[in-house]
């Protein structure tokens, strides 16, 4: 009986592991695609931002006018022409800008509340409260403008028709910001409430429940359940609507025009004069810049309060 001895197994050779890729390193034609899909984002941010900024900034420093070609280079003299212009038109800013945050702020939060409540028709109410919203700031303008008219606008003849004086309510100083402030707040509370309604649509019901078990009033619950969910994005919307009034321009300018005297003549308002009444390119420039400036530092606030917020969370 033969016997068969069979070859041993070949051991093949285990193949060399690769190398392990560093975590975030990228190739270089990856890095060169990551470049390239970027470039045109860039190219039109440095077109549209930081080109017309540096422009800006440089033109401060010339006396030029847009009815002569020549202009002449005068240092920071146009900044302390227009300095004092500068500190009158910031409180009148930081006026309006304050009235026009906390009066929509106020209106949006009591609708919110409201419309969070098991009403008959909320979804119609919420819809027909967008329409403000919907409404493009020069529209709002004027049709405000005719209702403040003196001579035909809606209030005026509603007094007329209760035997009540009628008022000049944008040519007086005292009425014109209260009544460039009530167009604001008209147009801007429906953001405002749509923010602070989708925050009350998420709040714990388990909470709401248990201090209404536990025998808490309507404003209990919403003193202590509900307001602390709110403080955090209030406190957002409330900075960014700031910011936005800040530099709100399109609203005073067709109401009142900066008037009467200057009585709502804010910062946007005050430069598009030097430009394009005085015809001084320098110094609108030069209260363009300090402009800048001012509004950085209340971004600047809103960052920082956005990453105290987000630091709590």
């Amino acid at each position: 009986m033969a016997v068969t001895i069979k070859p041993p197994p070949t051991r093949t050779a285990a193949p060399a592991p690769l190398p392990e890729a560093k975590p975030g390193a990228l190739g270089a034609r990856d890095r060169t695609f990551g470049f390239l899909l970027a470039a045109p984002a860039v190219a039109l941010f440095l077109v549209v931002g930081v080109y017309p900024l540096l422009a800006g900034i440089w033109t401060s420093l010339f006396d030029q006018s847009l009815i002569r070609p020549e202009r002449a280079y005068v240092g920071l003299d146009n900044y302390r022409s227009v300095l004092p212009d500068f500190i009158d038109r910031l409180g009148t800013t930081l006026v309006f800008a304050s009235l026009a945050t906390v009066c929509p702020l106020l209106v949006g939060l009591a609708l919110a509340v409201l419309l969070n409540a098991r009403l008959r028709g909320r979804g119609l109410l919420r819809g027909v409260l967008m329409l403000p919203w919907l409404l493009p700031g020069v529209v709002v303008s004027f049709l405000w403008a005719w209702i403040f008219n003196d001579s035909y606008g809606v209030i005026n003849h509603v007094l007329a028709q209760l035997d009540l004086p009628e008022v000049d309510f944008l040519g007086q100083p005292a009425t014109a910001m209260a009544a460039v402030v009530v167009a604001k707040t008209w147009n801007s509370f429906p953001w405002v409430m749509v923010v602070v309604l989708a925050v009350l649509q998420t709040l714990p019901r388990e909470q709401l429940e248990a201090a209404a078990i536990d025998g808490a009033t309507r404003a209990q619950r919403f003193r202590h359940v509900s307001l602390p969910h709110l403080i955090g994005p209030v406190a957002l919307v409330a900075m960014l609507e700031f910011i936005y009034n800040f530099g709100s321009f399109d609203m005073i300018f067709v109401m009142t025009g900066g008037g009467p005297g200057t009585s709502t003549m804010t910062l946007a308002v005050s430069l598009y004069h030097y430009a394009f009444t005085s015809f001084s390119l320098g110094r609108a420039a030069a209260m363009g810049v300090l402009w800048l400036a001012a509004l950085s530092l209340v971004c600047g606030a809103y960052f920082l309060l956005n990453k105290k917020l987000e630091s709590r969370s």
